[in-house]
């Protein structure tokens, strides 16, 4: 009923938008004969703000309709307020919990355990949504450096998650961190021996986007393989090589290899293009043809000009160099 109800506003909306318009532009017309047959100026129009009128409907609309169906909603769902109460009376189990100093037995109910659940499903989904949702409406509009938004959104993810389980969902049914530091701490001691690489593949992602050596989009090369980052994520980074082939490298390799990144600071790179011409050739053509070959690229810059070296004799050419 509400996608029904809200998409055939939105079509209202839109149609009503048309109606004004071209009814605008009639009178508009009708005005400009009228005018021009009495030989007098035509009076400016001021602009038409079509678009604002709709997004002010649309926002009104929504608000209403919010209102109507949460009045419903109550309406029907009212007797859940004494069914919460009712689950609130069920003890599932006991804990002991410190409150001000003193050792005190808490109970854990069904409520408690249906409440974690939901906090642990919202958890989740907002994980998966709101840093998409964060992108577009607020870090599209910002003039971040590239590949900076993307750092965001993955560690608020990490931060959502790790937050919406352990904080609020775990602790809601008794389990506390003064519980969980043992466990954890035994998980990382297995972890550095069972799971190392894993493990270090995890810690290598966290420090690239911290201290964030590549980005994406970043071209880069790292042992055989050349291409740009196309995704940073737990474990690998995904580079598409030149020849659109996708590469999923372990974050291990970005933090100890040795990496070059043509486009950390400076996107601005200077390529040598090898050329051999046969025995005989005319030299002084040769590196005419290849400098207009040089300036004739739009994206060769002109400081510093393009260069045309002789290297050495080959065995069967002469080897000259390019440099732009």
């Amino acid at each position: 009923m509400w996608n029904l109800v809200y998409l055939t506003t939105i079509r209202g909306l839109s149609v009503a938008a048309r109606r004004l318009a071209y009814r605008r532009a009639v009178a508009r017309r009708q005005n400009l004969n009228k005018e021009g047959a009495d030989g007098s100026e035509p009076a400016p129009e001021p602009p038409l703000a079509l678009d604002q009128i709709g997004q002010q409907s649309l926002r009104l609309t929504t608000m209403v309709l919010l209102l109507i169906f949460s009045g419903v909603l109550y309406w029907i769902w009212s007797d859940l307020v004494t069914v919460m109460s009712y689950l609130d009376s069920i003890t599932l189990w006991h804990y002991n919990a410190t409150v001000a100093g003193n050792a005190v037995l808490q109970a854990v109910t069904l409520c408690n355990l249906m409440l974690s659940i939901i906090v642990a499903v919202v958890a989740y989904v907002l994980m998966r949504n709101l840093p998409g949702l964060l992108e577009v409406l607020v870090l599209s509009r910002l003039q971040l450096r590239q590949g900076t938004s993307y750092a965001i959104t993955t560690m608020l993810s990490y931060l959502i998650m790790a937050v919406g389980t352990t904080t609020t969902s775990l602790s809601s049914i008794g389990v506390s961190w003064d519980k969980l530091q043992w466990l954890v701490t035994a998980l990382l001691v297995g972890l550095g021996f069972g799971l190392q690489e894993i493990f270090a593949n995890f810690i290598s992602g966290l420090i690239i986007l911290f201290e964030r050596p590549v980005r994406i989009g970043d071209t880069i090369t790292i042992g055989t393989f050349s291409g740009s980052v196309s995704k940073i994520r737990i474990r690998a980074t995904t580079i598409t090589v030149f020849d659109c082939k996708e590469v999923i490298i372990p974050n291990k390799a970005f933090v100890t290899e040795r990496l070059i990144n043509w486009s950390l600071s400076d996107t601005i790179t200077r390529v040598l293009i090898k050329i051999g011409v046969a025995y005989g050739s005319d030299l002084d053509k040769v590196k005419a043809v290849l400098l207009q070959a040089a300036h004739e690229n739009s994206r060769v810059m002109t400081d510093p000009e393009p260069q045309v070296f002789f290297l050495a004799f080959g065995a069967s050419s002469l080897d000259h160099e390019l440099r732009l």
